[in-house]
């Protein structure tokens, strides 16, 4: 499951499209690292005058410029989501705009690859809020929105939940929760639950009266934001009422703020509280802003609400992404590894690239790599200290463990579900490695996803598996494949017991591990992390500008945090930044916020 929230989701009419010619790609990066193959050259050239097709769009690897001088108005370093709502965004605004992915396929940390017929989600694959227009929309829904890509999806309401207390599925909704609470947790859990409920709903309008899309990161935001939704603002304060209104001044605060507050002591609901908070954030209850999970709660506690997973896959998320920029004349140059950010006269001017060719920046770079990769690309010499201590200082999430597996369906029962969680020992933490296994089987919801007859997994350790068990280790190592092995067996435990005695390791048609050197390579992330954990309440996400003139950075490393939405908003802001007031404005008024 990926529950990277805050609201998320795709589309095409299959996951490749019928022109898709999938000899123009290698197979997928992590299928190849995971059978000790190199990735794909990268090796930055943009010299390729051809086009290749890309999930029903063309795939420009080098289009206007002049030979040898490419150049955009904004470069755009790593095509992850937040790279891609950034680009995508500026395109509908009229920048022109190039898109820089060091591999050959697109999405980072979210992006699909085929094997054998089994087309795999690499992460995210929990979705919601995709479906829901105007304010309280999932800023990755209202980017899609501007960029005309409507994503199809399959509605569900449940996951399966196997805890030390019991197994159960687990429904969304304001009601069939408590069924669950009061035959494994008991009478009083389900009192608490209520009271949790009863104290944070009312707070949703509040979190929800700021649409992410109305941010920029300059003193335009005063009419985008201040001017605009005051109204709103201050008419959900007033129908809180005066405890409301005071209680929305813990928005901006860890939510165990709240869960102390409400004298919540049930070890049922404050287990599954951090539970929740885990899966959104990387971090506990005392980790996450309180904003962020009433955001959640409300999206998934509310009349009417459900779940959703994008028909094909979350690559279709991607490929609406790349469609959308495309349409406005954006370009996205795959196998094209930036090696640094070129600096003049203190301000970024461009990036080189691996092959040594240099693209112009008009007027900005933006990168989506995370704070520790980004610092690399650039000198320096150029650098505050302070800014470099900032980065060099900050906590980081673990890493994760991966098992991609294709099977036969043969035995398997009809009504398995799509999701799984797994915690094995509450008194570890949900954040103590090796303790809480995430387990997908998106082809329950999308049957295309897998050859007749067979279905596809992903399971997965979230960002708690230690990169110090790693570093250093030969990928082709016996050392390496026998920690593969030893660390994997939790997520084969954790498959068999979701799966039942129907499913057997033997009827794998592919059985792919991936460990944090896979992370560290192929997305390139410093030690394979999951992010920076930043704790609310002791710390705050950096912004997007740096201390270099016309070089930004969105993504996971800044506001608002971890998570497929979070990380959206953070290209939409970047974005947003770059252009005028007024044109921020029109965009606002186009998608009916």
């Amino acid at each position: 499951m990926a529950l990277n929230y805050f609201p998320h989701s795709p589309s095409s009419h299959r996951f490749f499209p019928p022109n898709f010619n999938s000899s123009t790609f290698r197979k997928s990066v992590l299928a190849r690292i995971s059978n000790g193959q190199p990735p794909s050259s990268s090796n930055g050239s943009l010299s390729l005058p051809q086009n290749k097709p890309f999930s029903g769009t063309r795939l420009a690897m080098l289009l206007d410029v002049n030979p040898g001088k490419p150049e955009a108005d904004v470069v755009v370093i790593g095509s992850g989501i937040a790279g891609l709502c950034c680009a995508g965004l500026l395109a509908r605004y009229g920048e022109d705009v190039l898109v820089l992915e060091s591999h050959d396929l697109p999405g980072g940390a979210a992006h699909s690859f085929e094997i054998k017929g089994y087309k795999f989600d690499s992460g995210p694959s929990l979705f919601s809020g995709f479906q829901s227009r105007g304010l309280q929309a999932n800023p990755l829904a209202q980017v899609l929105d501007a960029l005309g890509e409507p994503l199809p999806c399959v509605n569900y309401d449940s996951w399966m939940v196997y805890v030390p207390e019991g197994e159960f599925l687990s429904r969304i909704g304001p009601t069939e929760f408590y069924k669950d609470l009061e035959k494994y947790a008991g009478q009083n859990a389900v009192w608490e639950w209520k009271k949790l409920l009863d104290a944070i709903l009312p707070l949703s309008a509040a979190a929800m009266a700021l649409p992410p899309l109305s941010i920029r990161s300059d003193l335009g935001v005063i009419s985008t934001v201040a001017a605009r939704y005051a109204p709103s603002l201050l008419k959900s304060f007033a129908q809180m009422g005066p405890q409301g209104a005071l209680g929305a001044t813990k928005l901006l605060r860890p939510f165990s703020e709240i869960v102390d507050s409400l004298d919540l002591k049930d070890p049922f609901i404050r287990n599954w509280v951090d539970l929740l908070a885990f899966l959104l954030a990387g971090v506990k209850s005392n980790g996450i802003l309180s904003a962020e999970m009433i955001y959640m709660f409300a999206e998934w506690y509310k009349p009417g609400c459900s779940l959703e997973y994008p028909l094909h896959g979350s690559g279709a998320l991607v490929s609406a992404l790349v469609r959308g920029m495309e349409k406005f004349g954006g370009r996205l140059s795959l196998r094209s590894h930036v090696e640094k950010i070129v600096v003049k006269n203190g301000r970024a001017i461009g990036v080189k690239l691996k092959s040594g060719q240099f693209i112009r920046a008009k007027k900005a770079v933006v990168s989506n790599a995370s704070m520790w990769d980004t610092l690399k690309l650039l000198p320096m010499e150029v650098l505050p200290k302070s800014y470099v201590g900032r980065i060099n200082t900050t906590p980081q999430c673990e890493s994760f463990m991966h098992l991609h597996l294709g099977f036969d369906a043969e035995g398997l029962r009809e009504d398995l579900g799509i999701h799984h969680i797994v915690v094995n020992d509450w008194d570890r933490g949900v954040d103590a490695d090796q303790n809480v296994v995430l387990i997908s089987v998106p082809s329950m919801l999308s049957p295309d996803l897998a050859p007749p007859g067979k279905h596809v997994l992903h399971a997965y350790t979230p960002g708690t598996e230690p990169f110090e068990l790693w570093q250093g280790l030969d990928r082709r190592s016996p050392e390496y494949k026998k920690l593969k092995v030893e660390r994997s067996e939790v997520m084969w435990k954790a498959v068999e017991r979701a799966l039942g005695p129907g499913f057997s390791r033997d009827k794998c048609d592919v059985k792919m591990v991936g460990t944090p050197l896979t992370h560290q390579r192929f997305l390139r992330r410093n030690r394979g992390t999951y992010g920076p954990a930043i704790q609310a309440g002791k710390d705050t996400f950096p912004g997007h500008s740096t201390p270099i003139p016309q070089l930004y950075t969105c993504g996971d490393s800044t506001f608002p945090g971890i998570g497929v939405p979070a990380v959206a908003a953070s290209g939409a802001i970047v974005a947003n930044s770059l252009v005028s007031v007024s044109q921020h404005s029109e965009l606002l008024d186009a998608i009916g916020i």
